[in-house]
């Protein structure tokens, strides 16, 4: 008789944030999490109260969490769960560790300063992060590892952050992938995404389910012209960058173009502590970039320095740059204009019709980065409205995500062994025209669980 498994879905479904699926044996003896991220993007402090809410199984029940990347949708409440009583292992690749490492430190920092502001106790701290560094493992990919309940998980890389994986858990010759994210086509850094094709269940993305990016071939020119047009302008270019990948092929975009001459020698400013040491982590896993890469280092150039680019690492430093005149380019998180430093920025030149305001990346439903994309006349930035009087420029092609053609494509691939295909990680809109898309055109099973939601699967 077939082995089957309960499926639920806790986070990552109907919203793009928030990851968290249980896998577990029909009897309930055997637990296993994948992913365990933050809620995020959200309007009315929702995503605080989710992230503050218990969660919805017992932590201590938990025998084994599997982490597919280190971005905070999908991490970000590691530690909490290390508080609620889970013992671990957790298990993940080895750039992810280091990544989720610095990005849970970031993150504790952050929750420790808004908790003593608003006396109350932090969701966790940096404690709480290195006890979860205790019991966190490694394994490189296409290598199997042994679960409880007679589970076996390998990675294969997903294409979408370094380390970042797509976590093929199997038992008793069957088995369900979970994508994580899946990386934009053609990579520019990184490998492209590996085939799921032999897994009956999959578990995936959506994030640009029902979008196409119409730039990806003509990405570096739109960089250019737009780096170009605001040098000519004679303001400041302000990118609103993750620090995790996004940041480092701006990086080595800009390097690039530098090199060629295709744009004016301008200073450029890294503004973000947490990027410069998450650029370190991908000085130090080189191999796991793609053969574009590798080329490049052959022939002795740092993909990720130029001429006129500064780190700004400090306070000071970060403050020093408004001394520093226009034209310049300052790239600084967060991508989605949330919090950090590029607050700080953009209330300074919002209100100037020479600077630029380029987004690179998805701008999750009601944070500030979505008003600036739809348009918005003003912006509020620490308690201030902010005219917005600069010019606010998109690109899509540098998402992190594979865009709809690509994700059907991706399960086209598969589709031979595929039972049912769970959609999830994406706004509702997205999530449900992709499942159409799957089934029209692909011929699968493909359904878009809720939050909450329990399926039996034969596993």
């Amino acid at each position: 008789m077939t082995n089957t498994s309960k499926l639920s879905f806790f986070g990552g479904t109907e919203t793009v944030t928030g990851s968290n699926f249980l896998l577990e044996s029909a009897d309930g003896k055997t637990r296993v999490l994948v992913d365990c991220g933050f809620f995020q993007g959200c309007t009315d402090n929702l995503c605080n109260e989710d992230n503050e809410a218990q969660f919805p199984f017992d932590p201590k029940s938990i025998d084994a969490l599997i982490i597919t990347h280190g971005h905070i949708d999908h991490i970000g409440r590691v530690p909490k769960l290390v508080r609620a009583g889970f013992r671990g292992p957790v298990f993940s690749t080895p750039p992810t560790k280091e990544i989720a490492e610095l990005m849970l430190q970031d993150s504790a920092r952050i929750l420790v300063r808004e908790a003593r502001e608003e006396k109350k106790d932090p969701l966790y701290n940096e404690k709480d992060v290195l006890q979860a560094m205790k019991i966190w493992r490694t394994e490189p990919y296409h290598k199997n590892f042994e679960l409880p309940g007679g589970y076996a998980c390998h990675f294969r890389n997903s294409g979408h952050v370094l380390g970042s994986a797509i976590a093929v858990v199997s038992r008793a010759g069957r088995s369900i992938a979970f994508t994580g994210d899946l990386g934009n086509m053609p990579p520019l850094i990184l490998p492209e995404a590996e085939s799921v094709s032999g897994v009956q269940y999959l578990v995936m993305e959506s994030v640009y389910g029902d979008k196409k990016h119409d730039e990806v071939s003509r990405r570096k020119e739109r960089l250019e012209d737009a780096v170009e047009e605001a040098i000519t302008r004679g303001g400041a270019l302000i990118i609103p960058a993750f620090s995790l990948e996004r940041t480092q092929v701006l990086l080595s975009e800009i390097n690039d173009l530098v090199e060629r001459g295709r744009i004016p020698s301008v200073p450029v400013f890294l503004d973000s502590p947490l990027a410069i040491k998450l650029t370190a982590v991908y000085r130090k896993y080189f191999s796991y970039l793609n053969g574009t890469a590798h080329e490049a280092q052959k022939h002795g150039d740092d993909i990720f320095k130029f001429p006129k680019l500064k780190l700004s690492i400090d306070s000071d430093e970060s403050i020093a740059i408004a001394d520093i005149p226009n034209p310049k380019i300052i790239i600084a998180g967060s991508g989605m204009s949330t919090g950090g430093r590029v607050l700080f920025h953009e209330k300074r030149h919002l209100p100037d019709p020479k600077s630029t305001i380029l987004l690179i990346g998805y701008q999750g439903a009601g944070t500030r980065g979505r008003l600036l994309e739809e348009g918005a006349k003003e912006v509020e930035i620490m308690g201030e409205r902010v005219p917005v009087r600069s010019k606010i420029v998109t690109l899509s092609g540098y998402s992190g995500h594979r865009d709809s053609e690509g994700l059907v494509s991706f399960v086209h691939e598969a589709a031979e062994k595929i039972e049912n295909v769970f959609v999830t990680m994406g706004e509702p809109k997205a999530s449900l025209f992709l499942a159409q898309q799957l089934r029209d055109y692909v011929g699968v099973n493909a359904v878009v669980p809720k939050r909450g939601e329990v399926v039996t699967i034969d596993l």
